[in-house]
């Protein structure tokens, strides 16, 4: 039951791997886009840039378990590395404990601001007025898989021998 939830989770943190990509994608092209349309035909520019501003934030909110499963992340590890592999271990599941407990916080708060951002039809304040849910969606999801991916990491942590 474990390895199938493992499996399932990090087939999810691919995919939403390769979303994040092609959401980085759409902003290069849309930010060229709207660089043609200011500045060569002296047009204006309503949706590109919370259309990129909100793709690339999208992104990096759903690329955040796959970071987290091909350990892609930025850290310093001289103290790890130094340790017993024992206490690499520890230190490990004490990283990912962590981390799954600031995500679950997350979870709660970004949760309660999209229900109010629902509730309250709340906009951005361009000429554009888009829904605020649409941003918030994308953390939320974002932060409901990095959960997932960190409780995934921790059950991997309890099967290595100590």
């Amino acid at each position: 039951m474990a390895l199938r939830f493992i499996n399932v989770v990090q087939a999810l943190s691919r995919a939403c791997g390769v979303l994040a990509a092609l959401l980085l994608t759409f902003s290069m092209v849309v930010v060229c886009q709207m660089i043609l349309m200011r500045y060569v035909f002296r047009a204006a520019t309503i949706w590109q840039t919370e259309a990129v501003v909100f793709s690339a934030t999208a992104a990096i909110f759903l690329g955040a378990p796959y970071v987290l499963l091909t350990k892609g992340h930025v850290g310093v590890d001289v103290v790890k590395l130094m340790a017993k592999p024992r206490t690499q271990l520890k230190l490990d599941c004490i990283g990912s404990i962590m981390g799954l407990l600031f995500c679950l916080i997350m979870v709660v708060g970004t949760g309660i601001h999209l229900y109010e951002a629902l509730e309250g039809g709340w906009t951005t304040p361009s000429v554009a007025a888009v829904p605020l849910w649409m941003p918030l969606t994308p953390m939320l999801a974002g932060f409901v898989l990095l959960s997932l991916q960190y409780l995934a990491e921790l059950i991997k942590l309890a099967g290595e021998p100590s």
